[in-house]
């Protein structure tokens, strides 16, 4: 079965409280809730891991137990060359999911150290993108794009 990590970064601790008017009301805990439901049905295996800490994430990454990754790693997005350099290192597929579209905000979140080494990115579409990732990687395994 294909194991998939969802990577949370800094501050998605705090959604549902957190400005909901850009990231909504869903909670990180009902957000997961709904992976691991629509996974079951797909028949994929998920493992969840959140950290405000860069060295947290980066450290989960180079465990290696899993096939392929989702990626919401926050403000770490714009800033971090180690997470960047981590994915790579890792050697492992990864789909980046925002829930809101970093783009049109503020200039600063235009910087973008993950889209490029991503298999796609799903951006702006709420709690819903994980969804819309993991079914694109169930995709990509029946076609044997990914390892099952």
């Amino acid at each position: 079965m294909t194991q998939v990590l969802i990577l949370q970064g800094p501050n998605l601790n705090l959604l549902g409280t957190r400005e909901p008017e850009i990231y909504g009301r869903a909670t990180l805990d009902e957000i997961h809730a709904g992976i691991a439901a629509r996974a079951t049905e797909l028949g994929l295996a998920v493992d969840f891991f959140q950290s405000n800490h860069e060295g947290a994430l980066i450290d989960r990454l180079h465990r290696r137990d899993f096939d392929v990754a989702m990626v919401n790693a926050g403000g770490l997005t714009h800033t971090s060359v180690s997470l960047r350099d981590a994915l790579l290192a890792v050697q492992r597929p990864f789909i980046e999911v925002h829930l809101s579209n970093p783009a049109t905000r503020e200039p600063f979140r235009s910087v973008n150290f993950l889209s490029d080494i991503a298999l796609e990115s799903v951006v702006g579409q709420g709690a819903a993108g994980y969804l819309l990732g993991l079914e694109s990687i169930a995709r990509r395994v029946a076609a044997g794009e990914l390892p099952r």
